[in-house]
């Protein structure tokens, strides 16, 4: 790789931005390098971001991929030995990055180093993370349940494909604008890059939004869990602080890799739910006194789940080839629908894991690989819950057991493993809130730091004070899954990356020849700027390129369109769940216990 730190011109006016000029008015301008920029400079244009992701990506091609070791794959075990030959050293510390002026001694090679250090992860530990890392299969049965074989098969094939391509549009943008010079690192700095500072800011509170939402999901589902093992005799309000209590703990350590082997255990678990309840369901009846809240039949037809008056006897299992008969219209079959949203929603940790990777051009085979292995794994247990269960498909599918030990058994396993993945979302959540929002907005001191380790633990207790008030507030479990998925996982998996895909080749097309950003002087040449530039770019790279701008177009409106109906299906679903009088907020029945 060329040497480009002797070449730009002297910096000794840091603040000073590189040069945007018209192509008839070149002057000359004073270059900033990148280890001298701050982060998230909004001075950098998209042009040089370009410019360094292609040479990135050169270089790239030339390294030979990393072997998959599955031992380090399935125990979760970092390599200790470096590739030879391959792997850089850099002797960097935190304090050389603590500070501009610390960050301009470094040298282009160094600071490149640096950032070729953190790439060693191969395509198949990713198709490993991709698979572990998904939200579970338990609402696929109810979610069935809601709209039929027909449809509820189409339409999770369709969700599946739609977010392994909203997978690929990620990997697109992110090879477009990911360096050395300038490593992409989360989900924001997408939006940044393509549209600039209000989009990151937009990105990142959505997501972190939709983390603390989740673990608030998880909250109610397990203090569900606590209060069924619990024969209901423990009040329900209580059961969340139990589990909130233990995540609580677990929240405080800051490092991910101090989960280790403990969050791979929670796949195998997982897994041991998944075959103890398809076991079970094939030789036991449905949990008919749990059916009231959170079966399929509840949520589109209770009187396909309400008892003879006279002989107390529930009504047979039915199974619809379309979409069911409903009370309320599209509410349950969209609130199910949604349930499909959760299941794909791994998409926005995509880019934390393309900026481990040595080479992020075979993350699209990992990708791909693992959507269709959670798409078959999903459906054949949704389907298998639907057969055995029919209208009263619960969500969770484990909480439909009808046979106490085993529905017990069910319960704690998942309890452990919720456990882990609590502490994953609180742990991440934080991060992101903090890093993102904290320290951009109200300049707080950097996690590093032990003011800002104060700080974290300071947020922990808030943050989990929230996920209970979440819990004890909203016991309707699917309902809130519905909100959750409508609002935030649909717009972080399925609306922002064709947007974001949209504005990188935009601003790619409407560079023309002779256009683009010079690494001598750090003139940033465009022949156009503004609204003009954006219509060109949008109709510039041929019919192909232009039809792709359009359909990204579409998809994206039609993802907004997607979320504002669900959100009105899962508000009105939430609204008729209260009108139950037994169910309350902070309350001590169980939701649960409503047919009792």
């Amino acid at each position: 790789m060329e040497d480009i730190g002797e070449k730009p011109k002297s910096t000794d006016s840091p603040s000073t931005p590189d040069e945007v000029v018209l192509a008839d008015r070149p002057h000359p301008s004073t270059y900033i390098k990148p280890q001298g920029r701050k982060p998230h400079d909004p001075d950098v244009t998209f042009e040089e971001y370009y410019y360094y992701a292609q040479r990135t990506r050169a270089e790239e091609a030339a390294i030979e991929a990393p072997k998959t070791d599955w031992r380090e794959i399935l125990l979760r075990k970092k390599k200790t030995a470096a590739i030879e030959g391959q792997t850089p050293v850099s002797h960097l510390t935190a304090d050389d990055f603590a500070s501009r002026e610390n960050r301009l001694e470094i040298s282009d090679e160094e600071w490149t180093n640096a950032s070729r250090m953190f790439r060693t992860a191969s395509w198949g530990a990713c198709f490993y993370l991709i698979t572990t890392d998904i939200l579970g299969p338990y609402g696929v049965g109810f979610a069935m349940g809601t709209l039929g074989w027909g449809p509820g098969i189409v339409l999770y094939t369709v969700f599946g494909f739609m977010a392994g391509y909203s997978g690929y549009l990620i990997w697109h943008t992110f090879l477009g604008i990911d360096s050395y010079e300038f490593p992409a690192r989360n989900y924001g700095d997408l939006g940044f890059r393509t549209w600039g500072q209000t989009a990151r800011y937009i990105t990142n509170t959505c997501q972190a939004l939709g983390l603390l939402l989740l673990l608030g999901q998880v909250t109610i589902q397990f203090g569900l869990n606590i209060s069924q093992m619990s024969k209901f005799k423990l009040c329900y309000v209580v059961c969340p602080v139990i589990f909130v209590v233990a995540g609580f703990f677990l929240t405080q350590i800051r490092t991910l890799k101090a989960y280790g082997w403990v969050a791979n255990l929670a796949v195998w678990l997982n897994l041991l739910v998944i075959f103890i309840t398809m076991g079970v369901f094939a030789n036991s009846p449905p949990n008919y006194a749990v059916s009231t809240l959170g079966s399929a039949g509840g949520a589109v037809n209770p009187a396909t789940i309400t008892p003879d008056p006279v002989t107390g006897e529930y009504p047979a299992i039915i199974h619809y080839t379309g979409l069911p008969k409903s009370d309320n219209g599209l509410v349950g079959a969209i609130n199910g629908l949604l349930s499909g949203v959760l299941a794909y929603a791994g998409a926005q940790l995509f880019v934390e894991f393309l900026a481990e990777m040595r080479r992020p051009r075979d993350f699209i085979k990992a990708m791909w690989g693992a959507q269709f292995f959670i798409y078959t794994v999903y459906l054949i247990y949704g389907c298998y819950v639907y057969h055995f269960q029919g209208q009263y498909s619960f969500a969770p599918s484990y909480q439909g057991v009808s046979v106490y030990g085993w529905q017990t058994a069910g319960n704690m396993i998942s309890l452990i493993a919720a456990l882990i993945a609590a502490g994953l979302y609180g742990n991440i959540g934080i991060k992101v809130f903090y890093n993102n929002i904290m320290l951009d907005i109200f300049h707080a001191p950097p996690l590093t730091t032990s003011k800002g380790k104060i700080f974290y633990a300071s947020i922990v207790p808030i943050w989990w004070s929230i996920a209970f008030v979440i819990a004890a507030a909203i016991p309707d479990y699917f309902g809130f899954v519905s909100i959750i998925s409508a609002s935030m996982l649909l717009n972080l998996t399925y609306t922002m990356p064709p947007i974001f895909a949209l504005g990188f080749d935009i601003q790619r097309n409407a560079m023309r020849e002779g256009e683009g950003f010079d690494p001598i002087t750090g003139i940033v040449t465009r022949s156009d700027a503004g609204l003009k530039r954006l219509i060109r770019g949008y109709l510039s790279g041929g019919a192909f390129q232009v039809g792709i701008n359009v359909w990204h177009t579409i998809y994206f409106l039609a993802s907004l369109s997607m979320c504002g109906l669900g959100m009105y299906a899962a508000i009105e679903g939430m609204i008729v769940a209260f009108e139950i009088p037994e169910l309350n907020s902070f309350s001590c029945r169980s939701p649960l216990n409503l047919g009792s």
